[in-house]
């Protein structure tokens, strides 16, 4: 299992460095998918499965529409992947600051971060994941609430500044 979580850990790391380095929106979506992929992966492994469900179907349902947006607006004849030179040494760049980063701060972090959420409730009735997401939506309704507030203003931002002045998103409503 540790090796298993190694792995999807990596994943994570070298998938966040995929898209950092700007490569085109057709391979960077594909970045975003493998790095939420990997991610709750992890969740998973921690004892978070129900979350994980969650959240990949969410995120994979909003990465549809933005991956479908950005392929309709950066219509490219030649479309920069990650073996190009510029996108791979930008890639390197950031694997390298990774691991320096990581050098500084390699010491004492691995005691407890292999203890998932489950491990030492035996005798619980809710599962971990399941507790936090009763807890999120009661106690934290109101976030929610914002949150959506604050994708929805985002997404007018968004639709405002790539059709410009002449045919804001905004006029036709």
């Amino acid at each position: 299992m540790v090796y298993v979580m190694f792995m999807f850990l990596f994943g994570l790391v070298l998938g966040l460095a995929a898209v950092a380095s700007n490569p085109s929106p057709y391979f960077a979506a594909l970045g975003l998918v493998a790095v939420a992929g990997m991610g709750c992966g992890v969740l998973v492994g921690h004892g978070g499965s129900f979350l994980s469900l969650v959240l990949f179907l969410i995120y994979l349902g909003g990465m549809l529409v933005v991956f479908a947006y950005s392929a309709a607006l950066a219509a490219e004849p030649y479309p920069e992947g990650w073996g190009s030179w510029p996108v791979l040494g930008v890639m390197v760049a950031y694997l390298v600051g990774v691991c320096v980063a990581a050098g500084l701060f390699w010491g004492g972090w691995y005691e407890g971060a292999w203890v998932s959420a489950d491990e030492f409730a035996e005798f619980s009735v809710f599962r971990g994941d399941v507790g936090g997401v009763a807890l999120m939506y009661s106690a934290g309704g109101g976030v929610l609430v914002l949150g959506a507030w604050v994708l929805l203003l985002t997404l007018f931002v968004v639709l405002e500044l790539t059709r410009g002045l002449g045919r804001g998103a905004l006029r036709a409503v």
